[in-house]
């Protein structure tokens, strides 16, 4: 089945793709880093959390793991197909509405950057309605030269190369950024569109969804714990 990818974006390599060009075999692959750690610190143990673009599964299994609930939400079919032991949803962010609020809501993977400002608008309306009365959005930042240490690689213990090949820009705030990822055996790309955010635009785009930063939960400032404003 062909999938219609978003305008903007594009993957190669092998196995199915999502609309956003991310190859679900090369998610299946990729480990976990330290997100569950910090997560897990965060907020209280056993809370029920609603994981916005779960992909495979990669933070989902985890955190199961540890002893959280989780609702795990991707416009993939193929993605959640991958998730095991969690409540599956498939649905884009930016529209979903679930009728229900959960004790954490959790945007990771940078998709607050999304290239197009009304979906990142679409998608913190969604994490500000979904959260539960004394709850918290936990949202996962780029870092602050994300967009101009390029070309930059990092290769993983495990075997493989990831690439960060090249940052262009693409329309007014927007760049089209190109990854490539190479295992032994295969190789992935994904080209997509990211919008840099200062410190002050974050915090306004969070202002608008009805959001505040609670805290920063990282040195760098890439994780970070929202609530509803007062």
């Amino acid at each position: 089945m062909r999938i219609e990818m978003r305008d903007g974006y594009e993957g190669t390599g092998p196995g199915a793709l999502t609309p956003d060009g991310c190859a679900v075999e090369l998610y299946a692959r990729l480990p976990v880093g330290d997100e569950p750690d910090i997560i897990a610190a965060a907020v209280p143990a056993g809370a029920h959390i609603l994981e916005l673009g779960s992909g495979v599964g990669r933070v989902t299994h985890p955190l199961l793991e540890r002893g959280f609930a989780v609702t795990a939400v991707d416009e993939s079919a193929d993605m959640l197909a991958r998730i095991r032991g969690a409540r599956t949803i498939c649905d884009s962010i930016e529209n979903l509405d679930l009728g229900e609020r959960f004790d954490v809501v959790m945007l990771a993977s940078f998709l607050v950057h999304a290239g197009d400002e009304e979906v990142r608008r679409g998608m913190l309306r969604t994490c500000a309605r979904h959260v539960a009365e004394g709850g918290c959005v936990l949202i996962q930042r780029e870092g602050p030269d994300y967009h101009t240490d390029v070309p930059r690689e990092r290769v993983d213990p495990s075997g493989f190369t990831v690439r960060i090949a090249s940052v262009e820009p693409a329309g007014e705030g927007v760049n089209s950024v190109r990854a490539e990822y190479e295992f032994p055996d295969a190789v992935w790309t994904q080209t997509f569109l990211a919008r840099p955010l200062t410190k002050e635009q974050f915090e306004s785009a969070l202002a608008e969804a009805g959001l505040e930063v609670d805290a920063y939960l990282t040195p760098d400032g890439m994780w970070v714990r929202a609530v509803p404003a007062a």
